[in-house]
């Protein structure tokens, strides 16, 4: 069974927004076992429209549109729906009494004629209750293929996918049973990580499919199944999520759909009653950011000093100049010292530590564009390596990043 998600809006495609409706939607639609085939964005234009929704009845048999569904003249997708399925706008009472309450209680400038058209929807669509808001969303059944209207606003639109609408599919739809397992490995690139499993991948079941997502130093290895049985189905997942351990179990730390590597650091730490601390430079406090999004971080996690600027390593750190003049502020040697240093003022167990050049230019380093060293300082020793991430800031900024956690992790296996 398939499904197409179509967004209307110009403020998506100039970019002035990125689409996170889609994504969310075809999540929600995976669980149940409904396929996405294709996404499409859209100008707010009626012609765009009414073409779009054409071409998608021939590929799916569930049609989601988000957006242009405000009270305004620019939100014509009520209008466009009317239009499409030969149908008129009617008042619907409950929608009206919805947001007359929704005004009285939470809006404090008075209700006009242009919010009470809210209530105005076409004849021939079931009403999908909007609490958050006051669109209302629409689904209409035209000989088996259904189109579900939602307004764009997140929050609202995922309100109505969890409590409306995959409800609404669960009950009129036989779906088959699909399942994915993402297993996530660090330490070797995706062509090395293929020819490692190559045996493993040629003999998969035709039912099961692999994927290489790689992402800054760590490779997904996303399996899927698809099938009408469930049992056979999950059976098939981890028998052949089992058959990788022997292969490269040294290079897997988890699931995605368990736990990011952040939130393995962070249970370990937790069993060994152990903290951390970080002193961060050009990876300007991103590692502090990964482990303190995690609830609960307050109970390992001392702090962090963004020390970016040479002369913070220096004054706050406790780096000495004179190390700083011998081997660079980009030095395994610095690396080395920002880890002990902030250990010992943070009175953490471990400490991570990151000095590099993520470019465009030098600065206050000889070192070329990509050069990354990174501490970790444990209760009995301090390691420090050093890595050539590219030449492309963003990218090495984040590899650096997720190299660190790995480069803890390993620490912490240890003792």
């Amino acid at each position: 069974m398939f499904a197409e998600i179509i967004t209307i809006g110009d403020e998506i495609l100039i970019g002035q927004i990125v689409d996170s409706n889609s994504a969310f939607i075809g999540k929600e639609l995976n669980k149940i076992g409904v396929s996405v085939y294709q996404i499409t964005s859209v100008q707010d234009d009626r012609e765009h429209i009414l073409s779009t929704l054409k071409e998608a009845r021939s590929r799916a048999q569930i049609i989601i549109v988000t957006g242009g569904l405000g009270p305004t003249k620019d939100d014509i997708t009520k209008h466009t729906f009317c239009e499409f399925f030969d149908d008129e706008l009617v008042e619907n009472k409950n929608v009206l009494r919805h947001v007359e309450e929704l005004f009285a209680k939470y809006i404090s400038t008075p209700i006009s004629d242009v919010n009470r058209k809210q209530a105005l929807v076409p004849s021939k669509a079931t009403v999908l209750n909007n609490m958050n808001g006051t669109a209302p969303g629409m689904w209409f059944n035209e000989n088996g293929t259904v189109y579900v209207s939602l307004p764009g606003v997140p929050f609202e639109m995922k309100h109505l996918i969890k409590n409306e609408v995959i409800p609404k599919i669960v009950e009129e739809f036989e779906r088959p049973y699909i399942l994915h397992k993402t297993i996530v490995t660090y330490g070797l690139g995706e062509s090395a990580l293929a020819e490692k499993i190559a045996d493993w991948e040629d003999n998969l079941p035709n039912f099961v499919k692999l994927a290489y997502l790689p992402n800054l130093g760590k490779v997904r290895l996303r399996l899927s199944a698809k099938g009408t049985d469930k049992a056979v189905v999950t059976k098939a997942i981890e028998e052949q999520s089992q058959k990788l351990l022997p292969l490269i179990g040294d290079l897997i730390y988890g699931t995605e759909d368990e736990e990011t590597l952040e939130q393995v650091i962070g249970h370990m730490l937790t069993k060994k009653k152990m903290t951390l601390s970080t002193a961060e430079s050009f990876t300007g406090g991103r590692i502090a950011e990964s482990i303190t999004s995690i609830p609960g971080a307050s109970a390992y996690f001392k702090g962090t000093i963004v020390s970016y600027a040479t002369e913070t390593k220096i004054q706050v750190l406790g780096v000495k100049p004179a190390l700083i003049e011998a081997h660079s502020v980009v030095s395994a040697e610095v690396a080395k010292a920002m880890a002990e240093n902030v250990k010992k003022l943070m009175e953490s167990d471990y400490a991570l530590a990151t000095t590099g050049n993520a470019g465009p230019t030098k600065g206050d380093s000889d070192a070329e564009v990509g050069t990354a060293f990174i501490a970790v300082a444990t209760p009995k020793r301090t390691i420090v390596e050093e890595f050539m991430m590219g030449n492309q800031r963003e990218r090495i900024v984040q590899k650096s990043v997720n190299k660190a956690f790995e480069l803890l992790q390993k620490e912490l296996l240890k003792f």
